[in-house]
């Protein structure tokens, strides 16, 4: 019997040093883990969840099938953030690579490792707008539908920005 092909959603988010390089980055590896295309929203700017002594975030979402399991799928994503240099030095704090599970088709886990869906993701625009962007008809399992959350969501800062850098290069 072979592995069942699973539709996810996986929150990409940065704050340090080139992010859009970093997100790129991910979203290549995605690629590796994925079975056809994998699909990404708009990137968009916010201001920071906890420490607000750091920079602005830039957070995506990416859609993709996968026949990889949920904690297989986890380990894959951390050693994509590793590869990036992600260091964990504290709750909420600056990364340069953050790549979360969000959704793992309709399935709800929580097993200490992991928690699927996203403990956090109906408190999160920077997750819910690119997720509408790319399905604005979601139901996200146990929490309704994506419109509703939306609605319910705090107001947060959040602005579009392009995928490609308007800043210059840096001089060498």
């Amino acid at each position: 019997m072979g592995a069942s092909l699973a539709p996810v959603w996986i929150g990409l988010g940065a704050n340090q040093g080139d992010c859009r390089a970093h997100l790129q980055f991910a979203l290549n590896g995605l690629a590796g883990l994925a079975v056809g295309r994998v699909v990404r929203s708009p990137l968009y700017r916010s201001a920071p969840v906890g420490p607000q002594d750091q920079a602005d975030f830039f957070n995506a979402v990416a859609r993709f099938d996968t026949v990889l399991a949920p904690h297989a799928l986890l380990d894959r994503l951390q050693s994509l953030e590793q590869a990036r240099g992600r260091v964990r030095a504290r709750r909420w704090g600056p990364r340069t690579l953050d790549l979360d599970i969000l959704l793992y088709g309709v399935q709800r886990l929580d097993d200490g490792r992991l928690k699927i869906p996203h403990p956090e993701l109906s408190r999160r625009l920077f997750v819910l707008r690119p997720m509408a962007d790319l399905d604005p008809l979601l139901e996200i399992p146990g929490h309704g539908t994506l419109a509703d959350l939306l609605a319910a969501c705090p107001p947060l800062r959040l602005d579009s920005v392009s995928w490609r850098s308007a800043e210059p290069p840096p001089h060498i």
